[in-house]
């Protein structure tokens, strides 16, 4: 008697949901791919946080102890005023909450590498391919890729980050998902000559903003550039000159360092340019097609908790799938657990809403008095928002079957 095989689900990206969620699927007996249009997995990246109820998927994973090794702990950031005089000095919980003692800061890279390492042996990758097509069928969907291959899957999940190709090909376009914040950023890296060492200066005049950062890397620093603008620059998203035009033409005039970041702005070979949004979307799954991640509700940069919103998604979304072996439930279920979590923690900023960077100079002047009040409240200031989610047990014993 032939035993029944297992259920087949395909991944697109290879970032932090896309690993995390084949993990967890892999464990629960699932057979995983995950294709990644880029070369290899990513490595470099400005350091993210990992807090709340991430921390405990990340503990599940086993890869805490090595997080806390890489653990950052940057220690003060500085803000200055438009004439480079400093504001205030604070630790960073102080002013994007968290508990200094538990939660954690690491370099993306060092993140996206550990996931990569936990399922390597027992994925399927498919670097430097992505999707062309997606046809469901009643009980299975058809994928072809870009490289001409045809392949079928039980199931397939988009985790492929807040511009998603794979949200485009099933739920539409982006616009109608797609909630701009009114600002634009750019990182990029350059050199330290400043001698910071784990720590934040950040600048700011009316409208726009620029910072140092240095993240334990005492040769470089991660530079960023950021404005408000009312429209997103639609014509620079996929042309790097014409973003370095607008960066250069948008802080011409601005004192400080900025001329120095944008000199390095226009000599990156590591330029990253976006805007400062949200995906809000109204459902995360159609059919036998799932998001995950920024795919499905990248709360914006700003909270800093997109990486712990990845984390956390893709363990219920592995968990409730090997807990039920009706997809449909299973994606509904998803939802239901997650979506009070997610818009908990997008609820932490919104359009218009942007109080590291004042739009106007009355603004700046509000923004500058909190900072100096927080000065004087306790180290570490938790907020729900961030363990809003109580992570269900992982289901064990023998994992899903797929069609006969």
């Amino acid at each position: 008697m032939t035993s029944p095989r297992r259920k087949k689900v395909l991944i697109s990206g290879a970032s932090i949901a896309g690993p995390t969620l084949a993990h967890w699927l892999s464990r629960g007996g699932f057979e995983v791919t995950v294709v990644e249009k880029a070369a290899a997995v990513r490595g470099g990246g400005y350091p993210i946080d990992i807090r709340g109820s991430a921390l405990g998927v990340v503990e599940r994973m086993g890869l805490l102890p090595a997080l806390r090794e890489a653990h950052i702990d940057t220690r003060r950031i500085t803000f200055l005023h438009p004439d480079g005089s400093p504001v205030v000095t604070l630790r960073p919980e102080k002013v994007a909450g968290g508990v200094h003692s538990r939660d954690l800061e690491v370099p993306r890279g060092d993140l996206t590498a550990l996931l990569h390492g936990t399922v390597r042996d027992d994925v399927e990758f498919l670097f430097g391919e992505s999707i062309l097509e997606l046809h469901e069928q009643v009980d299975a969907v058809t994928v072809t890729f870009r490289g001409g291959a045809v392949r079928e899957f039980d199931l397939v999940v988009g985790a492929d980050g807040l511009h998603s190709s794979t949200r485009g090909l099933v739920f539409g376009p982006e616009p109608q998902f797609h909630c701009y914040l009114g600002h634009c950023f750019a990182g990029f890296t350059l050199e330290n000559t400043w001698g910071l060492d784990h720590e934040a200066v950040l600048w700011n005049t009316a409208g726009r903003g620029a910072a140092l950062y240095a993240a334990g890397d005492t040769t470089t620093l991660h530079g960023f550039l950021m404005f408000s603008r009312p429209e997103p620059p639609f014509e620079a998203f996929r042309d790097p000159q014409a973003q370095r035009d607008l960066l250069t033409t948008t802080f011409a005039d601005d004192g400080w360092e900025v001329p120095t970041l944008v000199r390095a702005m226009r000599d990156a070979d590591d330029l990253f340019f976006d805007v400062v949004s949200q995906i809000r979307a109204p459902r995360w799954s159609r059919g036998r097609v799932a998001l995950a991640g920024d795919a499905a509700h990248a709360p914006s940069f700003l909270t800093g908790q997109g990486t712990s919103l990845a984390l956390a998604g893709a363990y219920l979304l592995a968990r409730e799938l090997v807990s039920t072996p009706d997809h449909a439930l299973a994606l509904s279920a998803y939802e239901r657990r997650a979506r009070p979590y997610v818009e908990a923690n997008q609820a932490l900023v919104g359009p218009g809403d942007v109080t590291m960077h004042p739009r106007t100079p009355e603004a700046l002047t509000a923004r500058n008095a909190m900072l100096r009040s927080l000065d004087s409240l306790p180290g570490d200031t938790d907020r729900p928002a961030y363990s809003a989610l109580t992570l269900p047990d992982f289901p064990s014993g023998a994992g899903p079957l797929g069609r006969p």
